[in-house]
């Protein structure tokens, strides 16, 4: 009874403070109240924490098997959600420049129900982290990392409330397509005979700042030629573009270009240890190439 009254009360306060919820949504699976989400989230950022304190002393798990099952897991789910999206929006003749939430009927409900499992997936991908801990990968729990995987359940448990379909599809659409290609190299390079045919990976990264960029573009259109889609939602996304589009931007340049200048450096100078020998038979080159940084 007492969580029950918190609900409400919590429900009330963020009622009054976003507005009347769309009622499509209502009674659908971890969006009538707030907190689960919240919890699952402070959940993921305490395990964050505490993993690499518990595995310090541990030998890291292979997790191979389970990489591959999870990796296509998510390579099929996302790929049922772009197609789904993209017959949606076909379906509805969704405006690109603006969408409002309530003027495709039927579209727009099969735009909401991809969404939730857009919103789903997002907590679903904590796994990603989980993995990076189990292998004792943590250099790659990068800032970014964090913040993107933490950020996204909350904003879209809004997003699912308030604008559940219209303007909201571009950037999910675009979204759920890259991560076609990111879980199924992931999936592919979780098997050590096929890495060496893996090249795509620089083009992912390069894919996702080319989708922040076309999702603020898309999102500016609706402010500039409005069609009632809520100006507040259109202003919080492009904000949100802007801060993924200078954190991968920093990552890219950190992890493609800088190492690219190293390579040819060591080309050009020769490499010190090549000269002296290697205890371990790694080149700096190549060590830095193994110690590449995951983003998703």
């Amino acid at each position: 009874m007492d969580m029950e009254m918190f609900n409400h009360r919590l429900n009330t306060y963020i009622d009054s403070w976003m507005g009347p919820r769309d009622q499509r949504v209502r009674g659908w699976l971890l969006l009538d109240d707030y907190p689960p989400t919240f919890a699952l989230t402070v959940a993921y950022l305490l395990i964050v924490w505490m993993g690499p304190k518990y595995m310090k002393n541990r030998q890291p798990f292979s997790c191979r098997g389970l990489l591959v099952v999870y990796n296509l897991g998510l390579t099929l789910l996302s790929l049922y959600m772009f197609c789904e999206l993209v017959n949606g929006m076909w379906q509805g003749n969704y405006n690109f420049f603006c969408q409002d939430t309530h003027s495709a009927g039927e579209a727009d409900t099969k735009i909401i129900n991809v969404l939730w499992w857009y919103y789903f997936s997002k907590l679903i991908e904590f796994m990603d982290t989980f993995f990076f801990i189990l292998r004792k990968n943590n250099h790659q729990i990068t800032f970014l990392h964090v913040y993107h995987h933490a950020s996204m359940p909350s904003i879209w448990w809004f997003v699912m409330n308030w604008v559940p379909c219209g303007h909201s599809y571009f950037g999910a659409s675009l979204n759920s397509f890259i991560h076609v290609l990111m879980y199924s190299y992931y999936g592919l390079s979780a098997v050590p005979a096929l890495r060496p045919y893996l090249w795509w990976k620089k083009y992912i990264t390069q894919g996702q700042l080319i989708q922040f960029v076309m999702t603020m573009i898309q999102t500016s259109c609706a402010v500039v030629w409005p069609c009632g889609f809520p100006r507040g939602w259109l202003y919080f996304q492009i904000s949100y573009m802007v801060t993924l589009i200078a954190l991968f931007s920093n990552f890219y340049i950190q992890t493609y270009q800088k190492q690219g200048a190293f390579r040819r450096k060591e080309h050009q100078n020769g490499s010190a240890a090549a000269m002296n020998g290697h205890s371990n038979g790694v080149s700096p080159a190549e060590d830095l190439t193994r110690r590449k940084l995951r983003v998703d």
